[in-house]
């Protein structure tokens, strides 16, 4: 076998190297960022001290210390709940390859690749809410993706997606001019 007829050769342009038609990063929404957690937290301490210490005055000392609790377990909810938007789930597509990479909050990765060619989008739908789930199904393997997007947001992303999978469908374009 001569070098020529390497499959594996580095040099040869391969998925990674192609011109990417469609990349999104999706993201849980977070609804604070790290400022607005501590004025939370500071405001939420404040008047949990505050009455603490009324009901202290007014010889209810147990009452304190509950108050300590409520203040303690909306902090550790929101510490579950920013863990927990550490996922993320990102999708490719090039000419050869659709690539699902999901993280998961403990930073476990899992991926996936499709064939653009073959892959097909399905969708569950709801009269009233529209969209409530997307999958890309090939092969018999069945990913669910966009997790994260309301209906609003699957609706758009999913027309962004269809696009590109036409261009990949159609395949390379070849540009002489640059």
């Amino acid at each position: 076998m001569t070098q020529g007829n390497d499959f594996d050769d580095a040099s040869k342009p391969g998925p990674a190297d192609e011109p990417r038609l469609f990349t999104a990063l999706l993201r849980p929404h977070r609804a604070l960022n790290r400022k607005g957690f501590l004025v939370l937290m500071a405001c939420v301490s404040v008047i949990s001290f505050g009455a603490g210490i009324a009901f202290l005055w007014m010889g209810a000392w147990p009452v304190f210390g509950f108050f300590g609790l409520d203040a303690l377990a909306i902090y550790a909810a929101f510490r579950i709940y920013d863990r927990r938007a550490r996922a993320s789930e990102e999708i490719t597509v090039t000419t050869s390859e659709i690539r699902v990479r999901r993280v998961s909050p403990r930073g476990d990765v899992v991926e996936w690749a499709f064939n653009p060619l073959w892959v097909q989008i399905d969708r569950v739908e709801h009269a009233e809410f529209g969209i409530e789930q997307l999958f890309l199904v090939s092969r018999g393997r069945r990913v669910s993706i966009a997790r994260f997007l309301g209906a609003e947001e699957k609706a758009s992303f999913l027309s962004a997606l269809l696009e590109a999978l036409q261009a990949a469908k159609r395949g390379p374009t070849y540009n002489p001019v640059m």
